[in-house]
């Protein structure tokens, strides 16, 4: 298929928050702050073509993520005619590989892609921390709040440049130069608070202790019933930190989330721990595809 591939371009954001709401799937990748915040790291590029946006990375190799669009009003079997053998697909959603498994058949091969499934929690479950299964989670945040004096306050402009500042000393602390994801992650950070007031749908929460940022949350209302949580950082001296922003940003919601999306782990495996910690209520299953 003849695609003119492009930047992801912040002037055609809410075009593409327009395509991206006609999916039947929201998974965490296709929010339009990631596919910018990691469009370098990526290599991310899009092409409009008919009614879908067609997404590739290229880097470190190319391979193609899920069309955006109203998945149930397409021709797949047309498409994937002028489709290369041995084109690779990643982040397909399930609700995808649900249309495309029956209509394309022996066309394609399906693998899971367990490192990129989205956890999601409920959202009620995290604020109230309930019962056995959050014991350890409970204790930590009622020892954060009886030993420290803080204030938790909704992220704004005016919190952009002491979050900045924050991230820098976490990066030092994790010696992010250390490691190309967390390198790569503070990039894609730093460029998500320079452009801030551009970005639609960003929300966000952050901790203060002695008018110094301890924790910040960087979120994004991405459905009527799902906030998408992209960044959540902790200073290392504060116990209970972690516990406290997490919980606090969702009781500090105004709107009526059911649903709380906190990406995926990409297979580390503290990070996996760490997510499957807080009980996920299901996760958002994402295929690899390799057309044939």
């Amino acid at each position: 298929m003849n695609l003119e591939f492009e930047p992801i371009d912040l002037k055609k954001q809410k075009d593409y928050l327009k395509r991206l709401s006609e999916c039947s799937q929201l998974a965490s990748d296709y929010s339009f702050a990631n596919l910018w915040g990691w469009e370098e790291e990526y290599g991310l590029q899009w092409a409009w073509h008919d009614n879908l946006v067609w997404l590739k990375q290229t880097k470190p190799s190319n391979v193609y993520w899920a069309p955006v669009g109203q998945w149930t009003q397409v021709d797949w079997n047309k498409i994937f005619e002028n489709i290369d053998q041995h084109t690779v697909f990643t982040r397909i959603p399930e609700e995808l590989i649900n249309i495309w498994r029956p209509s394309l058949g022996d066309r394609i091969r399906i693998e899971e892609e367990r490192r990129n499934w989205d956890y999601i929690y409920s959202l009620e479950e995290l604020i109230e921390l309930k019962g056995n299964r959050f014991h350890k989670k409970r204790n930590l945040l009622n020892q954060f709040i009886k030993k420290y004096d803080y204030k938790f306050v909704n992220f704004g402009p005016e919190l952009v440049e002491p979050a900045m500042a924050m991230q820098e000393d976490w990066c030092n602390w994790r010696n992010c130069e250390s490691s190309e994801i967390l390198a790569a992650e503070n990039r894609a950070v730093l460029k998500i608070f320079m452009n801030w007031d551009k970005l639609v749908d960003l929300t966000g929460g952050a901790i203060l202790v002695d008018n110094m940022i301890v924790a910040y949350t960087v979120a994004e209302k991405y459905s009527p019933d799902t906030v998408l949580i992209h960044y959540e950082k902790g200073c290392p001296d504060y116990k209970g930190v972690y516990q406290a922003i997490n919980q606090m940003f969702l009781a500090h919601l105004t709107e009526a989330f059911k649903w709380v999306n906190r990406e995926q782990d990409l297979g580390e495996e503290g990070l996996r721990k760490a997510k499957l910690s807080y009980n996920p209520v299901e996760f958002l299953r994402k295929y690899r595809v390799i057309s044939k």
